[in-house]
């Protein structure tokens, strides 16, 4: 982004993916849906623009099934291409994934149940990735040591604030069913967070994209790079679709968070404006800007 605007540039670049959903090898989800190709399209887009996050921020069911197997791919795909951006990777527990197999394939540590609650210092910005899952169950909830745990953390600021990253987001829903699988006892988490540094909220889970505030702070639900849900489904009840994947960009400013929702996929070019092209427009007079639109709009 430019320095020369009016908010100059951002301290910080994450990018925040969700809901990778890997399968086992040779296997489609759903059928049909190819979760690899999909995610190697978002870095291949990211390389092509030259977008260099800082660090990518995965918020859960980064597997499928909890599949070794899975778990080995993502990682395989996913640690050369940040190494390539310069961005470190950050792992957050989903309903999805398996404590064991996560710990063991993605982190590298011993495969336990215990709960994958971790703090990155990302040059001055603290994420700090916190496990809602319920080994077995699809909910989510935060125990009474998850809660000491992070209010330990929250106790001391940090010098650019805190992003606090889990799969389960503290939102409404418009999908009715999604209420059965949601965050339990949210109220608690509210009250830890009142008065701290915490200055977002990432979040997975519904498969689509969407923003809310918990309290006073931005909440921002990445979509999934796999499928998405029929926000309109025929009925009620919920609709999976091979559509409208996304991922999002996260700019954080010393006053404010930018958080900016990208298509998977490339849609079909209507028109095109190279950098050279908008700088020398900028250069030009109000009255030749006005004029130079006047020929671009007039045939």
């Amino acid at each position: 982004m430019s320095e020369n605007g009016q908010y100059g540039a951002p301290d910080h670049f994450v990018l925040h993916i969700s809901d990778t959903h890997f399968v086992g090898d040779g296997e489609f989800l759903h059928g049909s849906v190819d979760s690899d190709s999909k995610l190697a399209r978002v870095f291949d887009r990211l390389d092509r623009a030259g977008q260099r996050p800082e660090a990518i921020v995965f918020t859960g069911d980064l597997a499928d099934a909890g599949n070794p197997q899975a778990y080995t791919r993502l990682r395989d795909l996913v640690e050369p291409a940040a190494e390539k951006l310069g961005a470190r990777v950050i792992w957050v527990m989903g309903n999805h994934d398996s404590r064991p197999e996560f710990r063991a394939g993605l982190l590298g540590v011993e495969p336990t149940q215990e709960s994958v609650d971790i703090v990155h210092d990302v040059d001055g910005l603290r994420i700090v990735a916190l496990d809602t899952t319920v080994p077995g169950h699809h909910h989510g909830e935060i125990t009474d040591e998850q809660l000491d745990w992070l209010r330990d953390v929250l106790a001391t600021p940090a010098p650019h604030g805190t992003l606090l990253a889990l799969h389960h987001p503290p939102v409404p829903s418009t999908l009715e069913l999604i209420e059965a699988v949601e965050l339990r006892d949210q109220r608690r988490l509210e009250d830890l967070l009142r008065g701290t540094d915490v200055r977002g909220i990432l979040g997975g889970h519904l498969h689509y994209s969407t923003t809310c505030t918990f309290g006073d702070i931005p909440v921002s639900v990445a979509s999934a790079t796999c499928y998405t849900q029929d926000l309109f489904p025929t009925g009620g009840g919920m609709r999976g679709q091979d559509s409208g994947q996304s991922f999002n960009l996260i700019h954080v400013y010393a006053d404010r968070i930018l958080h900016t929702v990208v298509p998977v996929e490339e849609g079909p070019t209507l028109y095109e404006v190279t950098l050279e092209q908008m700088r020398y427009f900028q250069s030009l007079s109000p009255e030749e800007q006005l004029a130079a639109m006047a020929r671009t709009t007039s045939h």
